[in-house]
């Protein structure tokens, strides 16, 4: 991402154009008491809503964004909630993730595909990847207007497919603010899933 590309989304949450979710990811909410705490990861975290979920069920999280603006906010809602996660302000379409570090890597509603294969190498071993994003369908649904910022049918499964795929589904649901959406979800393990 340019600085450009940093400035538009500083600009959006700034403004309050941009109204970041408050609530985390169902997906992650549902998953997330099965794993073992350790070290974590969330890419494009925006405000932090993924975040701090993980950070409170037990995770030492590294939290990553291109937008100062929102990491700001993110960090004083931690604060608040007594929450301590490692904010990181990056352009991650040049930001590398450390090897094999990671237990648990989230990507929510984020789209970046030069990094999947670099976030596979950075789960460590048995380390749980979860990814949840917008994908290409005919209905009329909400989310990103580009079809580049859609994931084509099970992309998901293709790029993620030398890990353990525990779990993959396709669906269009009613979101907790209200908005109907195609969301494409993966939950993979590189090992043993734990049970």
């Amino acid at each position: 991402m340019s600085k450009l590309e940093r400035e538009k989304w500083d600009q959006r949450y700034a403004s309050g154009d941009y109204r970041p979710r408050t609530w985390p990811s169902p997906y992650l909410e549902a998953w997330i008491p099965r794993l073992q705490p350790g070290r974590a990861l969330d890419v494009a975290c925006g405000a932090g809503r993924n975040a701090m979920l993980t950070a409170e069920a037990g995770f030492q999280v590294d939290a990553v964004d291109i937008s100062s603006v929102a990491i700001a906010t993110a960090q004083s809602n931690a604060d608040e909630r007594g929450i301590d996660v490692n904010w990181i302000v990056a352009d991650l379409d040049v930001w590398e993730p450390a090897i094999g570090r990671y237990d648990l890597i989230t990507v929510i509603r984020y789209v970046n595909r030069r990094l999947w294969p670099l976030l596979t190498t950075a789960l460590g071993r048995n380390g749980w990847l979860f990814v949840e994003h917008h994908f290409t369908t005919d209905q009329d649904v909400g989310g990103p207007t580009d079809p580049a910022f859609r994931l084509r049918p099970q992309e998901l499964l293709q790029a993620f497919g030398m890990l353990r795929v525990i779990h993959f589904e396709e669906v269009i649901e009613i979101d907790r603010d209200g908005g109907r959406y195609a969301l494409q979800r993966i939950a993979a393990c590189n090992g043993d899933p734990g049970w």
